[in-house]
């Protein structure tokens, strides 16, 4: 097919320019004339950052964990820790000391050997404040990590292991000889965020802001890690509207995007897509700012809380695909707390009379001034959660003003200080070690990428520390009950629903299949139909 017929056949969706970035990304990685080895997939916003030591936007994870990167182990199917980097591993008897055996022929894509004091250095940069890496409470138990060796990485603890630790299939490692000059608070805005050296299947070929990345395959990814993948290139491209994102499966110029739930039954009959819903570590809060002058009151924090409808969000905004949340841990985990999430208007307005925030005749709160919000929220278009939470808060007198960022704009207001919005709702994304729950409520990590409430306590700091002393499972579990519990008392945020992941996907992929590891575990296994053929 020529690139001007390639052009003829995209349909009329969405903007002039978001088909033309599709279209651009296409020819600018060198799928037209054929589309065979390549797959493109859509990202609702530019990924944020390729440093894993930085970043928290869920879909740059998977793409540095499955398609940049290496981790020292990965996750099964089943979520059980294997080999990966680390090609085996032993404990002391006191499980305070881990000793790996790491692979010898991997190398960086600019033909640097990888070695242990890369995994030295990753952990070391992310446990510096100074770096404000989201996965610093991850790795507080770790005392010290050392390289005897290229391939030999001695890890210890500060206290007993039940378990290989979640980090070591969480973290990827990023190269030493590329960022050890780079200052631990400039990693953010440093040029490798944007323009990534990896180790993994696939090694970066270009981005535009706002538009795509490209990746294509590493022909010398070590037989022992999984060999090259099956695909030559991979797209990620910005589309942001649902329905330009379901457009651009039906036409064909994308292979796989998140689709609306509302839409899924129209995906569902055709037949050259498939629906795939699956688990994902995903939950919505409104988060509080906890400095606003009524939101400092925790009575106003919980009726807040008290007042959404959730089941009605899930419905409307979600298409059913979610449940309720009552705190940040899903349902699916070990650790919940298991207690139903609460709705109860008449408490709620109790709450606020007793906070002095009495009706006036006209029905709204006050208290000498009206009780106002800014809600921020990221997006360009219809936003029904943040509609239905509006209309909620309205009906018991609170005022609430929408404001819609795009993502980068959305978390440099998150992240600023001091703080100048009222509320935010976002999408937290957690893992199978909770590090998300540190990330946002430790001091410790006060001024890190998920502190958006500025909401720590000693009493939190408390029970979080038990969380990292925990010496075996029931302990372990108890130490996130207790978490949970401060949590749901204190109410820095009203958590409103766990999500469940839905993608369109086109049937021309193979090999794709999504579980709680994410979107694009198995993203080396997969193939397009010519390829499928040609095998």
């Amino acid at each position: 097919m020529t690139a001007a017929r390639h052009a003829s056949t995209i349909p009329r969706w969405g903007s002039d320019g978001a088909r033309a970035l599709l279209l651009a990304g296409l020819l600018a990685c060198g799928a037209a004339p054929s589309r065979d080895g390549v797959a493109v997939i859509a990202s609702g916003a530019d990924l944020e950052s390729a440093n894993p030591l930085v970043t928290v936007h869920p879909l740059a994870r998977q793409i540095q964990r499955h398609v940049l990167f290496v981790t020292l182990a990965r996750y099964d199917s089943t979520l059980h820790p294997v080999p990966y980097f680390a090609r085996r591993w032993s404990w002391s008897a006191d499980r305070r000391t881990l000793t790996l055996s790491l692979a010898h022929d991997l190398r960086w894509h600019d033909g640097a050997p990888t070695t242990a004091r890369d995994a030295v250095f990753t952990f070391d940069a992310a446990r510096d404040p100074r770096t404000g890496s989201p996965r610093a409470g991850e790795l507080a138990t770790l005392e010290s990590s050392s390289a005897p060796d290229d391939t030999t990485l001695v890890l210890r603890f500060a206290t007993a292991q039940p378990a290989l630790p979640a980090f070591l299939c969480e973290l990827p490692i990023v190269p030493e000889h590329l960022l050890a000059r780079v200052p631990r608070e400039a990693m953010r805005r440093d040029p490798f965020a944007t323009a990534p050296v990896g180790n993994g299947p696939f090694r970066f070929v270009e981005r535009v802001a706002a538009q795509r990345w490209v990746f294509e395959r590493n022909e010398q990814f070590p037989p022992a890690l999984g060999g090259p993948p099956l695909l030559r290139r991979l797209v990620v491209a910005v589309v942001d509207e649902p329905a330009t994102k379901m457009a651009g499966l039906v036409s064909g110029d994308l292979d796989m995007a998140g689709i609306a739930p509302t839409m899924a039954p129209l995906a569902a009959r055709d037949p050259t897509l498939r629906v795939v819903e699956y688990p994902i570590s995903l939950s919505i809060g409104l988060v509080f700012n906890v400095h606003h002058p009524a939101l400092a009151d925790r009575r106003v924090r919980e009726a807040i809380s008290l007042s959404i409808d959730r089941a009605r969000i899930i419905a409307a905004a979600a298409g059913g695909f979610g449940t309720p949340a009552a705190g940040p841990v899903p349902d699916a985990s070990p650790f919940a707390l298991g207690e139903p999430a609460l709705r109860d208007t008449v408490r709620a307005d109790s709450l606020l009379d007793a906070a002095g925030w009495r009706r006036t005749a006209g029905g709204v709160r006050a208290r000498g001034a009206p009780l106002s919000l800014e809600l921020l929220t990221v997006g360009s278009g219809e936003n029904v959660a943040e509609q239905l939470i509006q209309a909620d808060l309205a009906a018991r007198g609170i005022g609430v003003t929408i404001r819609q960022l795009e993502m980068g704009a959305f978390l440099a207001r998150a992240r600023a200080r001091p703080r100048r919005f009222g509320v935010l709702l976002t999408g937290i994304a957690g893992d199978v070690a909770l590090s998300q729950i540190p990330a946002m409520f430790d001091t410790r990590f006060r001024g890190g990428a998920l502190d958006y409430g500025d909401f720590h306590t000693a009493s939190l700091d408390s029970l979080l520390a038990r969380t990292r002393s925990a010496s075996s499972d029931a302990e372990l579990a108890a130490a996130w009950r207790g978490v949970q519990r401060e949590l749901a008392r204190e109410v820095p945020v009203a958590w409103i629903y766990h999500a469940r992941g839905i993608q369109g996907v086109a049937r021309r992929l193979g090999g794709v299949r999504m579980d709680l590891r994410g979107e694009l575990a198995t993203v080396s296994s997969w193939t397009t139909d010519a390829a499928r053929r040609a095998r």
